[in-house]
C-alpha cells in the first residue's frame, strides 16, 4: 500500500508557447542588426584607410594597363613624405573631380629638366627601367613647395607634369599599392626609385 502522504512531486511552471518564439525571434533581429552594423564599421573604415581605383588609359604601361583594378593607401602620406618613384593617386589639379595614377619625378625644391630624351633631376640623370620609351619633349620645371612633379611611364602618351605642371600635396589621394582586378594582373605595385647618375 502506497502512503500519499508521503509523495513529493516538483511543480514545473509551463513556459507559454506563445513566449519562445518571441526570444527565438528577437535573438535573430539582434544577430541581424549587430552583422550589419559590424559591416557598416568596417566598411567606413576600409574607405578611411585605402581607395580603389580603374586604370583608364596607357598612360602608365607597362606598370599599369588600361582597365585594371588598383588598391591605393589612403594613410601612406600622412606621417610620411613621398618619394622619387612612389607611384600615387591624386585628383587632377585642372579638375578635382578626375582622378589620375602617375610616378613622382621631382619633389618639393627639385628642378627636373628633360633633354636629349632623358631626364635629369638636380642635375643628375634618372635611370628609368620602368618606362614604355624616353621621352620625346624637352623643357625645364622648378618644383614649388608643397607641390610634385609626375609623370606617367608610357612618356610620350600621357597628359601629366611635363603638359600641365605640379601636383600640389593636398590633392594627393594616397600611394598606390596592389592590382586586384583582373586575377591575372594581380601583384604589388613596383615603387622603383629611379637611379641616379651624375
Amino acid at each position: 500500500m502506497v502512503n500519499v502522504d508521503n509523495l513529493q512531486t516538483e511543480f514545473i511552471p509551463e513556459t507559454p508557447a506563445a513566449e519562445q518564439p518571441k526570444t527565438r525571434s528577437s535573438h535573430v533581429v539582434l544577430d541581424v542588426i549587430e552583422t550589419l552594423l559590424l559591416a557598416l564599421v568596417l566598411f567606413v573604415g576600409i574607405n578611411l584607410i585605402t581607395a580603389r581605383i580603374r586604370v583608364d588609359g596607357l598612360s602608365m604601361e607597362p606598370t599599369l594597363h588600361n582597365g585594371e583594378y588598383v588598391l591605393v593607401n589612403r594613410l601612406a602620406y600622412k606621417w610620411a613624405k613621398p618619394r622619387l618613384g612612389d607611384v600615387i593617386v591624386f585628383r587632377f589639379p585642372r579638375n578635382p573631380r578626375q582622378e589620375f595614377i602617375k610616378r613622382v619625378i621631382g619633389l618639393a625644391g627639385d628642378e627636373v629638366y628633360i633633354t636629349n630624351k632623358q631626364v635629369f633631376v638636380n642635375g643628375q640623370l634618372l635611370d628609368e627601367p620602368y618606362i614604355a620609351e624616353a621621352p620625346q619633349y624637352f623643357g625645364t620645371w622648378r618644383v614649388p613647395q608643397n607641390s610634385l612633379f609626375v609623370l606617367g611611364d608610357n612618356r610620350n602618351h600621357s597628359s601629366d607634369s611635363q603638359e600641365w605642371e605640379y601636383v600640389p600635396m593636398q590633392n594627393v589621394v594616397g600611394k598606390a599599392l596592389v592590382m586586384y582586378w583582373p586575377p591575372s594582373a594581380w601583384g604589388l605595385i613596383g615603387h622603383i626609385t629611379p637611379r641616379t647618375s651624375p
